[in-house]
């Protein structure tokens, strides 16, 4: 089994940035692109365009002494670890988040359960960097995106850096944290606002395009939500919803068993994935050495669910195109059950690694994504998206 991957050949990577305990820097902040009320969210298909990717730009040192002083009084506590800062966001009623800087990645949502005591409901991994770099830390919740425009100036960009912009609400109640991410431009701006409510996580994606001409949005939020083995757990609720059977999609924090075929040295900016994304994930032309690419997958059958409780215990990996804006994953294991929530995003992705892995163990996770990958959104001129994904939890 092969990855997809939305992330062109010639992207490149930011330097890391390191947490700092002088007042040398200000608080990092993005320029804000000026919003507009009119949203076009009509579907179609674009060829890809034939330009080179933007970097985006890459923020001065995160001060946390600044963070501490400018947001504290809000329940949000900051800590710099090597070369990232860690957001903590706590409730009086015990619910935890945990968000690091610059990669925006959640790393930990702890909810309240029903006995009294917490519940870790993400899935977070951390291994060993090579050659004694940095861990690096994989899971929980992401986003993996792609904008592009077919202009003149042609903008190919994914928003992998975020600044903190602002903090607000009061452990009493909820807490939300703003970040931002802009191109280097300054014309597109991407906003995730995170809400830590008591039996709620939320994230909430603003996509603002001042340019004058429209752009299209690939990709994903990608969610690795902890269970005890998929063998025991269910998706409720997504009965008659119509899918597509895809590979798994692959984004810089995607945990992926090594038997769907990725390596120690795997490349993911190789110079096939754009386009692979955009033949295999149902936009673009193709050409004939993606065909002879793409006749090697996996065959791409089409379906319709017909099991309203659905055991998670094979391996899948699927695009459901109708599905419901609420569904349920419970895990009889641990006693405890997440309902998904989507706004804006018409497509749910999900993956399960199947139950040949050890209970509890690195594998033991069920993926799910607030998606456009069979067709991308377009984002009109002077004009504002939005997107969400609400984590709830009943278990109160």
């Amino acid at each position: 089994m092969v990855y997809a991957s939305i992330f062109p050949s010639n992207f490149i990577h930011p330097s890391p940035i390191k947490c700092s305990k002088s007042f040398a820097s200000l608080h990092p902040y993005f320029p804000s692109a000026q919003q507009h009320t009119s949203i076009n969210t009509k579907k179609r298909y674009f060829p890809l365009p034939g330009v080179a990717s933007i970097p985006y730009p890459v923020p001065a040192p995160i001060n946390v002494d600044y963070l501490e002083s400018e947001f504290s009084g809000h329940g949000v506590t900051f800590e710099d670890i090597s070369d990232s800062c860690v957001v903590k966001m706590g409730l009086e009623n015990g619910s935890l988040a945990t968000v690091m800087l610059p990669s925006g990645m959640i790393t930990s949502y702890k909810a309240s359960m029903w006995h009294g005591g917490l519940l870790e409901l993400l899935h977070t991994s951390v291994s060993e960097g090579e050659d004694g770099s940095d861990p690096v830390i994989q899971g929980g919740v992401s986003l993996a995106f792609k904008i592009e425009s077919d202009d003149d100036g042609g903008v190919s960009w994914s928003p992998n850096t975020w600044a903190l912009r602002d903090v607000r609400g009061n452990p009493d109640e909820s807490i939300q944290v703003e970040l931002v991410s802009s191109n280097s431009e300054g014309m597109i701006e991407v906003k995730h606002i995170l809400t830590l409510q008591q039996d709620l996580l939320s994230s909430e994606l603003v996509f603002s395009n001042s340019k004058s001409s429209p752009l299209r949005l690939l990709g994903s939020i990608v969610s690795h939500l902890t269970v005890s083995t998929p063998d025991a757990t269910y998706a409720l609720g997504l009965e008659r919803s119509n899918f597509h059977s895809r590979p798994p999609f692959l984004s810089n924090f995607s945990i992926i068993p090594p038997e769907s075929g990725r390596t120690k040295d795997f490349d993911l900016w190789n110079p096939f994935t754009v386009e692979e994304l955009l033949s295999t994930w149902g936009a673009g032309k193709q050409n004939n050495a993606v065909d002879m690419k793409s006749r090697e997958r996996e065959e791409d059958p089409e379906g319709e669910e017909d099991d309203n409780n659905k055991q998670l215990t094979e391996k899948m990996s699927r695009v459901y195109t109708s599905a419901p804006r609420e569904f349920i994953i419970l895990d009889r294991g641990r006693r405890n059950s997440v309902v998904v929530q989507r706004e804006g995003f018409n497509e749910l992705y999900m993956f399960s690694p199947g139950s040949a892995h050890e209970w509890y163990g690195k594998y033991a996770y069920i993926c799910v994504g607030q998606s456009a990958l069979l067709e991308p959104i377009i984002l009109g001129p002077k004009s504002v998206w939005r997107g969400t994904q609400h984590l709830h939890n009943p278990n109160l």
